[in-house]
C-alpha cells in the first residue's frame, strides 16, 4: 500500500460517524477501530488518570478497554452513544482495578453500602456532598495552575496533549502537576467514607 493510498483511507474513516465505525469494526475493519482508537484513546486516558493514583495504571486500563472493544466487536449493541459506551467500560474498569487494590474489609464495607436499598437514597446525597465539600476545599489549597490542569483533565475529560495545547505548556510540565495534584487529592479523600468515595470514582 502506498502512503498516498493510506492518507486517503485515514481520512475517509474520519468523515464516518461513530455509529458507522461502529459497523465497520463489526466487519473487522482495522482501519475503523484504529479510528476509534484515535478519537477516544486521549480522552479517556485523562478520565481514567484523574480517577486513578498512577498513570502507568491508567494507561493499561486504556489498553485493556481497547482490546475488550476489538475481542468482543461482534456483539457490539451501541445505538446511540459510542463514547458513552467507552466511558461506561472504562468506569468499570477503574472500579475493578480500586478494588483489588484495596483490602477486603474495605471492599466488603463498599458492598454492604451498595446492597443497601431506601437509605441509599439518603447515604448518596450525603456522600455526595461530602465528596464535593472534601474536594472544593482540596483544589482551592493548590496553585491556581495546577488546579486548573486538574479541572480540563477531571470535568472537561482532555487529554494531557489538548491541556498542553490549551495552556501552551509543555506536556510534561501537565503531567507533573496532574500527579501532583493526583497525590494531594489521594491523601485529603482518605478521610471519605467508603460510600462517598465509591460514588466519586463512578461520577
Amino acid at each position: 500500500m502506498s502512503i498516498c493510498t493510506f492518507v486517503f483511507q485515514m481520512t475517509s474513516y474520519q468523515a464516518l460517524t461513530d455509529l458507522q465505525l461502529i459497523d465497520q469494526l463489526k466487519k473487522d475493519d482495522e482501519g475503523a477501530f484504529t479510528e476509534i482508537y484515535r478519537r477516544y484513546a486521549n480522552s479517556l486516558s485523562g478520565f481514567a488518570s484523574a480517577k486513578l493514583y498512577n498513570l502507568d495504571d491508567a494507561r493499561d486500563i486504556i489498553h485493556d478497554v481497547f482490546v475488550k472493544l476489538w475481542q468482543e466487536r461482534k456483539q457490539l449493541q451501541i445505538t446511540s452513544s459510542l463514547k458513552s459506551y467507552l466511558f461506561t467500560i472504562t468506569r468499570y474498569a477503574i472500579v475493578d482495578k480500586i478494588r483489588k487494590n484495596i483490602t477486603q474489609e474495605k471492599y466488603a464495607e463498599m458492598l454492604q453500602a451498595l446492597r443497601i436499598t431506601y437509605e441509599a437514597g439518603i447515604e448518596q446525597m450525603i456522600a455526595a456532598k461530602e465528596i464535593q465539600q472534601n474536594i472544593n476545599k482540596s483544589l482551592d489549597k493548590l496553585s491556581p495552575r495546577v488546579k486548573e490542569i486538574f479541572k480540563l483533565s477531571r470535568e472537561e475529560h482532555l487529554s494531557i496533549a489538548e491541556i498542553a495545547e490549551k495552556l501552551q505548556i509543555s506536556e510534561q510540565t501537565v503531567k507533573n502537576q496532574l500527579t501532583s495534584a493526583l497525590k494531594y487529592l489521594k491523601q485529603s479523600l482518605l478521610s471519605l467514607s467508603a460510600t462517598a468515595y465509591l460514588l466519586w470514582l463512578l461520577s
